[in-house]
């Protein structure tokens, strides 16, 4: 008995997984195989894709806290003459607008507006809207990773009648997922150039517009800013379809977080992060029902300036972050004006702001969403701070899917006589946005061909 003991311990001891490898092997393989299958189902590449960027991210941000990252303009460019020529040569015709003195900018004067305001024929006073309304027969969707713009212009259209997913409209706006942002043009450039709707996109919003378009049955797209508490600032796509007047509240169907109300005055505050800026689609029949709710917004010029006008003046009612809000959304205007210089000046202010703010309140991101610095700086002529400023947003990133903060280091660089590092940039840019025209055009006028 004992030594039947001793014998079947010592078989045991002696078997090992060594001995039958290809059934350990074999299991192995088949985990390795089923994993890949898995990762090629859309929800799951997408929920796995997030968890490794954030804990990519994590690292990164442990190593190089993107909210210690500062960027110190300089007072103003020099061009050298051969720059001025080619500076000439590119830039729109800028206009002048002055900046904010301490009271209100007033409504702009002929002098101050090179481009004249077309005069309108006088519209009757609109019926204020309900005290509440909410637009049914919107379908939520759940956004992939990074992809708040495509899916909210899924929704949209597919209430509009155009069934298209987000993975749809995200092939057209952004060939990467790992891309940070979409551009409102670019999603109305989707609507325009893709579907038989039409839109527009404008400045300088108010409650009191939501409340008219959705009222009349108009779905609003707006871009605001969203504090996550882990994360910090970002920026967010939102759907506004319902509002509430006994409680003050709008309706959103959030793509992140669901279903979600916001108050009035979160709204205002989170959308002045981006400009007040919305986006309206609609069928052709009924662009004249729009036309009638925007009144003399319609036209881009007048939103324009009125949009400066309601920026301008909230310079003088915020402080702090949303004080570097302002500036910023000033500078924006200003570059939508053409107005280089001017914009340059307000970006500035922003900046000496941003860099009073404690590291926790610092929006970091904010360039991944507004590119409005970069063209004031360049068509200023100030190439070493469109350089410096690319370069920061860059160092910020642990992945740095940002490709127009690529073109516009390898513009600078380009100016500057860097033309290995501006080749170095446009390629980037081109991995990041496969195909993307601007940096390709770029590129071929350097004569750099693939």
């Amino acid at each position: 008995m004992v030594r039947s003991k001793k014998r079947l311990k010592r078989r045991l001891v002696h078997k090992t997984i060594w001995r039958t490898p290809w059934i350990y092997l074999g299991i192995l393989a088949g985990l390795i195989v089923l994993a890949v299958g898995l990762y090629q189902i859309p929800w799951v590449n997408d929920r796995a894709y997030f968890y490794v960027a954030k804990a990519r991210s994590g690292i990164h941000d442990f190593f190089n806290p993107p909210e210690k990252v500062v960027f110190n303009p300089s007072e103003h460019g020099e061009l050298s003459p051969e720059a001025a020529a080619t500076l000439t040569a590119i830039a729109p015709t800028p206009t002048v607008t002055m900046i904010p003195t301490h009271t209100p900018t007033p409504w702009p004067t002929a002098e101050d507006t090179p481009t004249p305001t077309p005069t309108f024929t006088p519209t009757p006073t609109p019926l204020p809207p309900p005290s509440s309304a909410r637009i049914e027969g919107i379908k939520w969707i759940k956004q992939g990773f990074n992809n708040c713009g495509p899916a909210n212009l899924a929704m949209i259209l597919s209430y509009w009648g155009e069934p298209v997913s987000q993975e749809q409209t995200s092939r057209f706006l952004k060939p990467r997922k790992e891309d940070r942002n979409v551009m409102p043009y670019e999603m109305l450039n989707y609507v325009v150039t893709e579907t038989q709707f039409g839109g527009i996109v404008r400045y300088g919003g108010n409650i009191e517009l939501l409340k008219r378009l959705v009222a009349a049955g108009f779905p609003v797209v707006i871009e605001r800013g969203y504090m996550d508490s882990k994360q910090g600032w970002m920026g967010h796509y939102g759907l506004v379809y319902g509002y509430d007047d006994a409680t003050k509240k709008i309706n959103i169907p959030d793509t992140y977080l669901g279903e979600i109300t916001m108050s009035y005055e979160n709204i205002e505050m989170y959308w002045a992060h981006f400009d007040d800026i919305y986006l309206v689609i609609y069928p052709w029949e009924r662009e004249q029902e729009v036309k009638d709710i925007l009144g003399m917004n319609w036209d881009e010029n007048y939103n324009k300036h009125q949009a400066l006008e309601q920026v301008s003046n909230r310079i003088y009612n915020v402080e702090g972050r949303e004080l570097f809000f302002a500036w910023y959304s000033r500078g924006s205007i200003l570059v939508e004006l053409q107005d280089y210089a001017g914009a340059a000046e307000a970006y500035d202010k922003a900046f000496e702001v941003y860099n009073t703010l404690s590291e926790s309140e610092r929006p970091w991101r904010i360039t991944w969403y507004q590119t409005g610095p970069y063209f004031a700086y360049f068509y200023s002529g100030r190439y070493q701070d469109t350089l410096s400023l690319a370069q920061k947003t860059i160092s910020r990133s642990a992945e740095p899917a940002i490709p127009e903060t690529f073109v516009w280091a390898g513009r600078a660089s380009k100016m500057i006589g860097d033309y290995p590092q501006a080749i170095y940039y446009f390629n980037r840019a081109l991995e990041w946005h496969p195909n993307w025209w601007v940096a390709k055009d770029e590129l071929e006028r350097m004569g750099v061909t693939e």
